[in-house]
């Protein structure tokens, strides 16, 4: 199953969002993409297929997003996309690839999404919330 998140072990919406993958039998390549960031052309090419702008996939809680003065509106798209291949800490988390498509898990239940096979069972994330019942279906 060719599925990838790109992960940080720190977040915990990160971390839900792979125990999601997991919960349908999925053992996904994992990208730590702080230790080893995406490429420039597959950065754009994510954030792309995620349907997002590059503003909408930069991170901005706990990172140097005001130190760099990346909240000025007249920052292009480049630029944006040099900061976060410059500050990988930057890159909004965890988005995730697969053959039905890419999101942006945040929430991590949007990457029920786009998973190619059901749940498994019951799954509730970190904080106790269930997501998905005891058929294996999202709960509303």
């Amino acid at each position: 199953m060719n599925v990838t998140i790109y992960h940080n072990p720190e977040c915990a919406t990160s971390r839900n969002t792979l125990a999601l993958i997991r919960n349908a039998g999925i053992e996904p390549a994992i990208v730590e993409y702080l230790k080893t960031p995406p490429s420039r052309t597959q950065l754009i090419d994510i954030i792309n297929r995620a349907g997002l702008r590059v503003r909408e996939a930069v991170r901005q809680k706990d990172t140097p997003y005001l130190d760099l003065g990346l909240d000025d509106p007249d920052l292009n798209d480049g630029q944006l996309l040099d900061a976060m291949l410059a500050h990988p800490i930057l890159i909004n988390r965890p988005f995730v690839v697969t053959p039905r498509g890419v999101r942006l898990s945040r929430p991590s239940e949007v990457v029920l999404d786009i998973l190619p096979l059901p749940q498994k069972g019951p799954f509730a994330k970190e904080d106790g919330e269930l997501v998905v019942g005891m058929h294996g279906r999202r709960v509303p």
